[in-house]
């Protein structure tokens, strides 16, 4: 059966919406995730430490439900800053849940501190990106990979030691381990060292891997070798994976289910296939959009969203993505931040003397900044008046409207008239979208084109 993912609001969460979704709900489950929030809090300056006042969270992850089964690999999939690594962390404790629960063979681990946790880590093992990094440089491999071992008294002399380190190193494949047991990282390519940290990681015999970018950093000729060695490994040793990537093509290879992360959510999830073959959310779509095509005779023009993933300490109302989405519906989240993005992208591509005169028409394009404005009095500029700025942005509306692709962003305005000698400017209301189960197949999905109706 497939991982169970859902993104609800507070109100959803308490109503027991979706209980389906629940990770509460399945005792037979390996980890649980039920609403996981991971914040971090940013460090103010001088005036808001005088003032007391807080400066922000960072929402990392942000309301996470996920089952995970004995035996599945889970691949996190997402842009960087999408929270992957960091869900991927929390899971094992490198990154403290601001709430939620994290039940770990049914005990709730979310809130364990080192003490508590150091005897689940032989049990929870992490693979980190950067092997170099990941490899003490002043331990030779025998010390190295044969350290988990002496941390959890799972060994009584030096010799048993030796002998569990060689067995380790003979199923990652450095053989002969004799050759590799008094070599330090800096005498191993970047292959071997991977191998290195992998024989690290199952040698106190774990249950669980989290695989952060486990093959970003290597050559392109041996990327293949360590996730068919990964893969190895898991039906030798009955492991279960998350694996964190940014590579739609390894996780196509690599994962049975796939969750496809942005900006703290999961937006989309299903069995890797089901999502390959008809993926649903825009953004999933664009993410397979960018895979590079090896046939030239195939070469199409891509369609990428515009843009780059927002702020996770100021996040788009709604949909996090319709600021981005070629397809974003009226009731997607638009407010006064993507009117400045979209007149900031017209006057991009606009001449200096076309760019002055339109900009001189407002104030200042500060008031549009602030989040979670749905509606907002548009100041005009010095010499000229509300009536003119009023003409300008319906001009405008209709030349957007007449292009194709449209602008999406004109059906989330619902009016705009003279107020208060600005110009009013009230969008529509909004509601973050929930993970739903699509009435076919078992992907679901969060997005708005798939209304509660459907599910």
């Amino acid at each position: 059966m497939p991982t169970k993912p859902d993104n609800r609001t507070e109100p959803e969460a308490a109503a027991g919406a979706d209980a389906a979704g629940s990770a509460a709900q399945d005792p037979g489950a390996l980890m649980q995730i039920e609403d996981l929030q991971v914040h971090f809090g940013l460090r103010g300056g001088f005036l808001s430490k005088l003032t007391g006042r807080g400066t922000g969270a960072v929402k990392a992850v942000d309301g996470i439900n996920l089952t995970l089964r004995k035996g599945e690999v889970l691949g996190l999939v997402g842009e960087s800053g999408s929270g992957k690594t960091t869900l991927g962390r929390a899971l094992l404790g490198l990154n403290s849940p601001t709430g939620g629960t994290i039940r770990y063979r049914g005990e709730d681990i979310a809130q364990y501190g080192e003490r508590q946790l150091r005897p689940l880590r032989r049990k929870l093992q992490m693979v980190f990106q950067d092997p170099h990094a990941s490899l003490n440089p002043g331990m030779d491999i025998r010390t190295a990979v044969g350290h988990p071992l002496r941390i959890h008294n799972l060994v009584s002399d030096d010799t048993e030691c030796e002998a569990k380190v060689v067995q380790a190193l003979e199923r990652v494949g450095l053989t002969p381990p004799e050759r590799f047991l008094s070599k330090f990282p800096s005498d191993l390519s970047g292959g071997q060292k991977q191998r290195a940290v992998l024989a690290r990681a199952i040698i106190a015999e774990p249950e669980l891997l989290v695989a952060d970018e486990p093959i970003s950093m290597l050559d392109m000729s041996v990327r293949a070798k360590i996730l068919q060695l990964m893969l190895d490994l898991k039906r030798d040793l009955d492991l279960t994976y998350v694996y964190v990537t940014h590579d739609l093509a390894s996780a196509k290879f690599f994962c049975d289910n796939i969750a496809i992360m942005y900006l703290g959510r999961i937006v989309e999830y299903g069995p890797t296939e089901q999502v390959f073959a008809d993926p649903k959310h825009p953004y999933t779509k664009a993410l397979l959009a960018a895979i590079p095509e090896p046939d030239p005779t195939l070469a199409t023009d891509r369609e990428l969203p515009r843009g780059e993933i927002p702020d996770a300490a100021r996040p788009p109302l709604g949909c996090s993505f319709h600021p981005r989405c070629p397809v974003a519906l009226p009731g997607c989240g638009w407010e006064a931040r993507d009117l400045r993005a979209l007149l900031e992208r017209r006057w991009l591509t606009m001449p200096v003397e076309e760019y002055t005169k339109e900009k001189a028409l407002f104030a200042d394009l500060d008031q549009l900044s602030a989040p979670g404005l749905t509606k907002v009095v548009v100041t005009p500029g010095r010499g000229t008046t509300a009536a003119k700025v009023l003409e300008y942005l319906r001009n405008l509306r209709e030349e957007d409207s007449a292009t194709e692709p449209r602008e999406p962003f004109w059906g989330g305005v619902v009016t705009m008239q003279e107020e208060a000698g600005g110009v009013a400017v009230q969008f529509e209301e909004s509601e973050d979208p929930r993970l739903r189960v699509l009435p076919v197949g078992e992907v679901r999905v969060a997005c708005h084109l798939y209304p509660a109706g459907d599910n």
